[in-house]
């Protein structure tokens, strides 16, 4: 496994990167508002042993260890610019049978990479993403923001992002809760997902209903399927781990089989 810090058209990411199958396609795991590299802990690595596939975890700017970001300031369309990142990044490792796996925001630029990019996109599983705002995700926002200003989450999250937490949380909380971003909707760009559809998500998710789940695998254009998990949040993958883990080999394997 490969881990390093590589520069991507000025963004410098840090990534772990394993290719040793010769023509299997690679996973490629996009972490949430939080996350990190290091917060997948080794569920990529099982996913990826198990299918017999290649994995590509990376840290966004300003997460984990990659470089800080230059401002905490994002516009509505700051997850469709990531996906153009993710893209980049694809070209940059000659990557051209992604299997994007992403959590919460990483699920959301999961399926806008889909729509955009889909000769490189072989297959998505969508783990809790958004595709619109609702009010369940506006509070839970609220109550993560509040639990930054109450409990020892900015020491916890610092063990991940060291210096760069505050300015984390500001970009993402700022812009979840802002008027302008009442508006963001990408349902218009799910007519362009062709490739297979796994969307995940707990049936207890506090930042989401199954809402996002019904309207986005009625809207793709290939095949799709939802995996609803009961008494789970929002962090299926962490929560109900082998769960996670096996329907994921399951649909990977159905893909690539």
């Amino acid at each position: 496994m490969i881990e390093e810090v590589i520069d991507v058209k000025g963004q410098n990411l840090f990534i772990k990167f394993n290719n040793s199958f010769e023509n299997k396609p690679t996973i490629v795991f996009l972490h949430d508002s939080l996350g990190s590299v290091q917060l997948w802990r080794d569920f990529p690595e099982k996913l990826a042993e198990a299918t017999q596939c290649n994995v590509l975890v990376y840290d966004r700017l300003g997460y984990g260890k990659s470089f800080p970001m230059i401002t905490h300031e994002r516009e509505n369309n700051y997850m469709e610019l990531e996906a153009d990142v993710l893209n980049d990044l694809l070209s940059e490792l000659d990557i051209n049978d992604a299997i994007l796996f992403g959590h919460s925001d990483g699920g959301t630029i999961a399926l806008i990479a889909a729509s955009k990019y889909p000769e490189k996109v072989k297959a998505v599983i969508c783990e809790a993403g958004h595709i619109f705002v609702e009010d369940i995700t506006v509070k839970g926002v609220e109550e993560a923001l509040s639990a930054y200003n109450t409990t020892n989450l900015p020491q916890r999250l610092e063990k991940y992002h060291g210096d760069k937490v505050e300015i984390i949380v500001k970009a993402w909380t700022e812009i979840w809760l802002s008027d302008k971003f009442r508006s963001w909707n990408i349902e218009y760009l799910l007519k362009n997902i062709k490739s297979p559809l796994l969307f995940i998500q707990g049936e207890a998710d506090e930042y989401g209903t199954l809402d996002q789940v019904e309207r986005t695998v009625s809207q793709v254009a290939g095949r799709s399927e939802k995996f609803i998990i009961p008494n789970v949040e929002h962090t299926p993958h962490k929560e109900s781990p082998e769960i996670v883990l096996n329907k994921s080999i399951e649909f990977i394997n159905s893909v690539i089989n």
